[in-house]
C-alpha cells in the first residue's frame, strides 16, 4: 500500500518549489475537487481561500447518508427537489444551508446567505454566501445553483 500512495502522492519537488504554500499553511490543504491533473500530470491540490471554496461546495452538494464514515455530513438539499419557488422555500434553504455550513466548516464566518429565484429558471434558485475567513478576517463568497425540479 505504501509504495501506491508514493506513485499517487510523490513528495520529490523540483529544487526551491516550496511543498505548501502560507495559504495552504493557514488554512489548509487537500486534493483538488473535482480530482484532476496539474500541469505535470500529477494530482491537483486545492489550498488556501480555494480549499475553503471547494469545501462549502462539497458541503453543500453532498446528501446526508452518501458518506459511509459520516453519515450526517452533508447539507441535504435534495430535500428541497419538487417544492414550490416561494420565499418561504429559499428561507427554508438558508437555514439548511447555514446549519450545516456551521456544523462542518469551522474555518469560516457567515456574513449572509442569500436565496433568490433564477431569472432564466424559475424552478431553480441562485444561493449567494458571503463570509469571513477566521484565519485572516478576509472576505469572501460563493454562489451555488440549486434545483427545485427534478
Amino acid at each position: 500500500m505504501a509504495a501506491v500512495v508514493v506513485c499517487l502522492f510523490p513528495v520529490i519537488r523540483p529544487e526551491g518549489e516550496e511543498i505548501m504554500t502560507i495559504a495552504g499553511q493557514l488554512f489548509g490543504r487537500s486534493m483538488a475537487f473535482s480530482m484532476r491533473l496539474d500541469n505535470q500530470q500529477r494530482i491537483a491540490w486545492s489550498e488556501g481561500s480555494e480549499n475553503i471554496r471547494e469545501s462549502i461546495r462539497i458541503i453543500l452538494t453532498t446528501e446526508p447518508g452518501e458518506r459511509l464514515m459520516l453519515p450526517n455530513f452533508g447539507a441535504g438539499l435534495k430535500q428541497f427537489l419538487f417544492e414550490p419557488n416561494t420565499i418561504t422555500t429559499h428561507r427554508l434553504i438558508e437555514e439548511k444551508i447555514r446549519q450545516s455550513i456551521e456544523l462542518w466548516e469551522p474555518r469560516i464566518n457567515l456574513d449572509s446567505i442569500k436565496v433568490i429565484e433564477d431569472e432564466d429558471d424559475s424552478q431553480a434558485v441562485w444561493v449567494m454566501i458571503r463570509y469571513t475567513l477566521v484565519a485572516d478576517q478576509s472576505n469572501d463568497q460563493l454562489q451555488l445553483r440549486v434545483l427545485l425540479a427534478g
